[in-house]
């Protein structure tokens, strides 16, 4: 393969995102064009979700329904199929509306009479007052039209995903999709089937997007970044097209779930739909597979590579040790190619830090990669995406801000970073304000003592509108058992510090923590609360703790008091493991409460009361002080 005929196609595969791109194909295109590759990207997630929310897609739908029983519908099928026509009337003009080409329709969608309104818009009986008001009034006023008119257009989206789970593929979810058949899937049997299976609407739409896609760009090599569990199906969806049609295309496979849960792949199958699979940072693997398929390089000579033996037919793993390329010199990513104004702005929470995820364009880039901290018990600390720390300068940061500013035409920034360095953002921000870039950004850190209330005010000055961050569980006692390095109250003051500045503060929230107590769980609840009332934090979120095998948990138990749970023979997808804690504590039923209350404490709902009210059973007093975290807030003053 000549290198002037070498041509390279990443593609985003299903699901990921509909607000903006996944960053990964503008990083890997990016960085392919500054080594002379002629490199393209497609993102088919986004493609894919047009193509059905389109009156042509429902159409199809429709008939899929119309072959249903009546008895066999779900409430959204059935509601669908009595009002087919207004969902067909609208659809247009709905995902033109979310795609800002037709902003006025905003008054129409507002008036509630335009949309059909499935079981999704129940959601909005929460909000009625006891006069029978607007359910919509609290969050929206009198003005707010345009935002107003956005979230009724998600609720009617969200029924239409409804819709095609129930009717026409029922792995289908606009994030999750087909995630069982991959997450910590020890075997590839569920895949394979659901694979060799009649394909359903959604995959036949698939694969006739994938050839077109191959059409287009005639590409020799199509590389497929799967960031989530919910992608892997339609990537090899994806990849078992190309090889039923086009065969001598090279496929490959990479992305934070092969980085993450094929570190032990052994699974020949495979490698009937990819002809290689990379670990971590892609780079160095890319131009060492590239060069093995001019010819420039032996087999034996590739970088973090499964193949499959030709002769014995096993999986081999080759990594001839070459040092990866600097992360000061990946290059700028690229959005060159992707349809920048067919991306979907969403509402799908009224709270206003919680939107930033799916609401709005964003350009994503990494400040630094790795993670500077890297001892937290529950990360996979010793993988490359947190394990290799590398920084660049403010300069080069800056450099590629101006240019994917002068590309896109956009001046919105989601720093993607584990937890950026406070000290690198401090240097960007300098130089931000230097060079009177006039950007808006928002990310990830750790809620650390190095931000000062001074720190703050900076990082607003040069653009900052938002900050998320690990609080993980609020007990002083598990955030010293996890090596967190913070404490409560230095939480409090940093959010504050930051919520002062007119930044908004969402905080990450864990439960089910090793040796976790009910009462642990009653005493973080009110540090939560305290934080919502004192301002410190807007938003957060509750996840349940997993034990992967990577994590300092996962790799010494014993230091945490549990017992892993032997896991079975695994020749794919191996990440989270089982573990016995001798608390007993039923941490599922507990979540649900936490999640309730987050919920009701973001619309600012609750603050005044004793956390015990979100618990239908009885829970214990909570041994936190009522003004705990008022006081640890004074030393701000």
């Amino acid at each position: 393969m000549p290198a002037h005929t070498q041509r390279v196609l990443s593609i985003i595969p299903p699901m990921t995102q509909l607000n903006t791109p996944y960053p990964s194909t503008a990083y890997i295109t990016g960085f392919l064009r500054s080594r002379g590759v002629d490199a393209a990207q497609e993102d088919l997630a986004l493609a894919l979700v047009l193509r059905l929310l389109s009156r042509q897609g429902l159409g199809e739908v429709a008939r899929r329904v119309a072959a249903i029983p009546a008895a066999r519908q779900s409430p959204a099928v059935r509601f669908f199929a009595e009002h087919e026509e207004r969902y067909l009337a609208t659809i247009a003009g709905v995902i033109a509306f979310l795609q800002g080409r037709d902003t006025t329709l905003a008054h129409r969608i507002a008036s509630r009479a335009y949309l059909p309104e499935g079981p999704r818009f129940g959601s909005l009986d929460v909000y009625v007052d006891d006069e029978g008001g607007d359910p919509l009034g609290w969050a929206f006023g009198a003005l707010g039209l345009a935002d107003r008119a956005k979230h009724l257009a998600t609720l009617y989206l969200n029924d239409l995903a409804d819709v095609l789970r129930d009717a026409v593929d029922e792995r289908f979810e606009f994030v999750r999709y087909a995630e069982s058949l991959a997450a910590s899937q020890p075997s590839f049997d569920p895949l394979a089937d659901a694979l060799a299976a009649a394909p359903s609407l959604v995959d036949e739409l698939l694969a006739q997007l994938a050839l077109d896609a191959a059409e287009r760009h005639r590409p020799d090599v199509v590389l497929l970044s799967v960031p989530f569990p919910g992608s892997v199906y339609a990537a090899f969806r994806i990849a078992q097209t190309l090889k039923t049609r086009h065969p001598q295309i090279k496929t490959v496979l990479g992305g934070g779930f092969v980085n993450t849960e094929l570190r032990g792949l052994a699974e020949p199958r495979v490698f009937d739909f990819f002809d290689y699979v990379t670990l971590d940072a892609g780079e160095r693997p890319l131009l060492a597979l590239l060069e093995h398929l001019r010819g420039e390089r032996g087999a034996s000579r590739l970088v973090r590579t499964f193949t499959r033996d030709g002769a014995s037919g096993e999986v081999r793993y080759v990594n001839m040790m070459e040092a990866d390329v600097a992360f000061a010199e990946v290059g700028t990513p690229t959005w060159d190619g992707l349809p920048l104004d067919q991306y979907l702005s969403l509402l799908d929470m009224l709270n206003p830090m919680h939107r930033l995820w799916s609401d709005g364009r964003w350009n994503k880039l990494t400040v630094a990669h790795g993670c500077y901290w890297k001892k937290c018990s529950f990360c996979d600390v010793g993988l490359d995406y947190i394990g290799r720390y590398e920084g660049a300068s403010a300069s080069v940061l800056a450099d590629r801000i101006d240019a994917i500013v002068a590309e896109t035409g956009q001046t919105g920034f989601h720093f993607v970073d584990e937890a950026a360095p406070p000290k690198a953002l401090k240097a960007l921000a300098h130089e931000l304000l230097a060079r009177n870039t006039g950007i808006s950004w928002w990310g990830n850190v750790r809620f650390e003592k190095t931000f000062t209330p001074d720190l703050a005010n900076l990082l607003a000055d040069s653009g900052c509108i938002a900050i998320s961050g690990g609080l993980e569980v609020a007990s002083d006692r598990l955030l010293a058992l996890m090596k967190k390095g913070v404490s409560i109250e230095q939480v409090a003051r940093v959010t504050k510090a930051f919520s002062d500045a007119g930044i908004l503060v969402h905080a990450y929230l864990m439960y089910g923590f090793p040796t976790q107590t009910v009462q642990d769980t009653v005493d973080a609840l009110e540090y939560v609360r305290q934080l919502f009332e004192n301002g410190c934090i807007q938003s957060g979120f509750f996840h349940r703790f997993v034990c992967t095998v990577h994590s300092p948990v996962g790799m010494n138990p014993h230091e945490y008091g549990i017992e892993l749970l032997p896991l079975p023979p695994t020749r794919f997808a191996r990440n989270d493991v089982d573990f016995v804690d001798p608390t007993g504590v039923d941490h599922d039923a507990l979540g649900a409460c936490l999640k309730k209350a987050i919920y009701n404490y973001m619309h600012g709902i609750g603050l005044e009361d004793d956390v015990r009210m979100w618990f239908p059973f009885k829970a214990p007093k909570t041994s936190v002080r009522r003004d705990k975290i008022a006081r640890a807030l004074q030393s701000l003053r």
